[in-house]
C-alpha cells in the first residue's frame, strides 16, 4: 500500500488516533470460551474448562481423581472427558487465533519512517518521511465488523465440538458397559458348556451315550471358548475407545465399570416438532449462518476496495544545504489500467455462494438426521421392549419347564443343556437391542443440539440418570 503525508500537527494527531483505536479492541477475560462454559452447562450439566497453566491442570487431576474414586457412571465419564480429552482442548486453541485476529483487525497499521543522507559535490540532502496506509483507515470498521463475526463463528463451533466429545463419551461408556455385560454372559455359557461337555464325557465312558453325542457337546464347549475370548477382547476395545475418549492413562486408567446396561424406561417419550428444535438449537447451524454473512460483509469490502488497492500519506520533511528545510506531504494512489479488481469481487462472488449454499446444505443435513434418529430411537426402544416383555420372558417359561420335567424324569439334563444354548441368541440379542436403544437416544440428542426438547426432558427420565441409578444398584449390590 501507498502511504500519505500529513503536516506536523496531523502527525501528532494520527499517532493520538493510533493509541486510541489500538485501546478500543483488546482481548476479553476469558478469551471467548464463555460459550462453551455456558453450553456445557445448560445442555449437559457439566463444567467445561480450558486448561492452560499448572494450576489448571492440577485442579482437572483432582477433579478427575475425585471422579474415578467410585464406580465411573456415564454422567462422571462425560464429565472426566470433558476435563481431560486432549483433542477438545486442542480445538479451544482456536479461540486464541480467532481472538487475535479480530484485536489484529481493530489496530491500526504501524506508521512507517523513512530516512536519508546523501551528498552531492558540496550538497548534503537529508529527508525524513512519515507514512501511514489510509486505506487501512479507511476500511477498519468493516474489517473489525468482519473479524468480530468469525471469532463469534469460533466461539459457536468450540461449544459444539464439546459437545460433541461429551456425545462421543457417552457413545463409548454405553458399548464398554454392553461389551462387559457380554463378555460376563459369555464366560457363563462357556462354564455351562464346560459342565455339559464334562459330563457327555463320563457318560460315553459309560457307555451311556454315543459318541455323536459327545462330539456335539464338546465342539459346543469348543465354540464357548472361542466365543469368550472374542468377547473380552472386545470388551477391553470398547474399555479402551472410552478410556481414550475420556483422556485417561497410567494408573487413571484402572476404573470400574457396573456389570450390566440399565433397564429399559418403561415408556418414551413422543417428541414433536424435532426439526424446529434441531434447527433452533444445533451450534453448527448458527456457526455456518455467521461465515456466510462474514463472507458477504467480506464481498462488500472487496467492492469497496474495487478500484482503489492502494492509498498512502506521508509526511516529508527535507533538508539540503543548497535549498535549506522543505516540508510538504504525498499522496500516493493506484491506477486502476490494467487490474480494475474485477477478480477480485468475482472471487469474492464465489466465495459466498459457496458459504451459502454450505449453509443450506448443513440445513438439509440437519433435518435429515433428526428424522433418521428419531426413527432409530422409536425403533430401537420397540425392539428392546418386544425382548424385554416377549422373547426374554417366553425363553424363561421354555426353561422352567424343561427344568421341572428335568426333575421330574420327563426330561433329560442335555434336553435342559439344549435349550440354555437356544437361550444364548435371545440373551445375547437382548443385550444388543438394549445398547442401541441407549446409543439411539444419544444420537437423537445430538442431532438436535446436545439436548432433548425441555418437554420430553421433563416427562422422561435422562437415559444419563437411569445409567447412574444402574450403576448405584450394582455398588448396593
Amino acid at each position: 500500500m501507498r502511504r500519505h503525508h500529513f503536516p506536523d500537527g496531523r502527525i501528532i494527531a494520527a499517532i493520538t488516533a493510533v493509541a486510541f483505536l489500538a485501546g478500543c479492541t483488546t482481548f476479553s477475560k476469558d478469551g471467548g470460551f464463555d460459550t462453551v462454559s455456558t453450553t456445557a452447562s445448560q445442555r449437559l450439566g457439566k463444567d467445561a474448562v480450558v486448561v492452560k497453566t499448572d494450576e489448571d491442570r492440577n485442579a482437572v487431576a483432582k477433579r478427575t481423581q475425585e471422579l474415578l474414586s467410585r464406580p465411573l457412571g456415564i454422567d462422571d465419564a462425560i464429565q472426566i472427558a470433558l476435563l481431560n480429552n486432549r483433542g477438545l482442548q486442542a480445538s479451544y486453541s482456536e479461540l486464541g487465533i480467532a481472538e487475535a485476529d479480530l484485536v489484529q483487525a481493530g489496530r491500526l497499521p504501524n506508521p512507517g519512517f523513512t530516512f536519508s543522507r546523501t551528498h552531492g559535490g558540496n550538497d548534503l540532502s537529508i529527508s525524513r518521511t512519515f507514512t501511514l496506509g489510509l486505506l487501512n483507515v479507511l476500511t477498519l470498521p468493516l474489517a473489525t465488523r468482519i473479524e468480530g463475526r468469525r471469532f463469534e463463528e469460533t466461539r459457536l463451533l468450540a461449544a459444539d465440538a464439546m459437545l460433541k466429545v461429551a456425545a462421543d463419551a457417552r457413545r463409548a461408556y454405553i458399548g464398554a458397559v454392553a461389551a462387559k455385560q457380554s463378555a460376563a454372559y459369555a464366560e457363563q455359557v462357556k462354564d455351562s458348556a464346560e459342565a455339559g461337555a464334562e459330563l457327555a464325557l463320563r457318560m460315553q465312558q459309560a457307555g451311556n451315550f454315543s459318541k455323536l453325542d459327545y462330539a456335539r457337546e464338546h465342539a459346543f464347549y469348543a465354540e464357548a471358548v472361542a466365543q469368550l475370548a472374542k468377547a473380552r477382547q472386545q470388551s477391553v476395545s470398547a474399555r479402551e475407545k472410552l478410556t481414550r475418549t475420556m483422556g485417561l492413562w497410567g494408573s487413571q486408567a484402572q476404573y470400574d465399570l457396573p456389570e450390566r446396561l440399565p433397564d429399559l424406561p418403561a415408556s418414551r417419550s413422543e417428541l414433536q416438532d424435532l426439526e424446529r428444535f434441531a434447527m433452533q438449537n444445533r451450534l453448527d447451524i448458527q456457526a455456518a449462518k455467521l461465515q456466510t454473512q462474514s463472507v458477504a460483509s467480506l464481498l462488500g469490502l472487496s467492492q469497496a476496495t474495487r478500484f482503489i488497492n492502494a492509498l498512502d500519506v506521508g509526511y516529508q520533511n527535507n533538508f539540503t544545504t543548497s535549498d535549506g528545510r522543505e516540508q510538504g506531504y504525498e499522496i500516493s494512489v493506484e491506477i486502476p489500467i490494467f487490474d480494475w479488481g474485477a477478480s477480485k469481487v468475482a472471487r469474492a462472488e464465489a466465495i459466498y455462494l459457496q458459504s451459502a449454499n454450505r449453509v443450506a446444505e448443513t440445513a438439509i443435513n440437519a433435518r435429515s438426521e433428526v428424522r433418521e434418529s428419531y426413527s432409530a430411537y422409536v425403533t430401537d426402544y420397540d425392539v428392546a421392549k418386544h425382548y424385554r416383555d416377549e422373547v426374554v420372558p417366553i425363553r424363561k417359561t421354555i426353561s422352567d419347564e424343561l427344568l421341572l420335567r428335568c426333575n421330574g424324569m420327563l426330561a433329560s439334563v442335555f434336553e435342559l443343556l439344549a435349550d440354555s444354548r437356544d437361550q444364548i441368541g435371545a440373551v445375547n440379542s437382548a443385550i444388543d437391542a438394549l445398547k442401541d436403544y441407549w446409543l439411539a437416544e444419544t444420537d437423537l440428542q445430538q442431532a438436535i443440539g446436545g439436548r432433548l426438547p425441555p418437554l420430553a426432558m421433563a416427562a422422561a427420565p435422562f437415559a444419563s440418570m437411569a445409567l447412574q441409578a444402574s450403576s448405584t444398584d450394582s455398588e448396593g449390590q
